[in-house]
């Protein structure tokens, strides 16, 4: 479940930190709206680390799509040649 809170609650902020764990950020609301997430830094820069990857592998897809694919036999010679330079 969530752990949301109202961004008042900010103003015992080691409560509120206290409460953020791995998987699980504590959100806070403004007027009864998503305004912020806090999370721990190790999550927030796995995420971020996944994002980079999911939109590397997706310009690889769509240059396999427009500008075609590249057989296994292909790809191994290519590091072959990168290895011996």
């Amino acid at each position: 479940m969530p752990n949301i809170k109202p961004i008042s609650d900010l103003r015992n902020y080691t409560e509120v930190l206290r409460e953020v764990q791995k998987d699980a950020p504590v959100f806070l609301t403004k007027n009864g709206r998503g305004c912020y997430a806090i999370m721990e830094i190790q999550e927030y820069e796995r995420m971020q680390a996944e994002i980079k990857l999911i939109n590397e592998l997706n310009k690889g897809r769509r240059s396999g799509e427009e500008k075609g694919w590249l057989t296994a036999e292909q790809v191994r010679q290519h590091f072959r040649e990168k290895a011996n330079v």
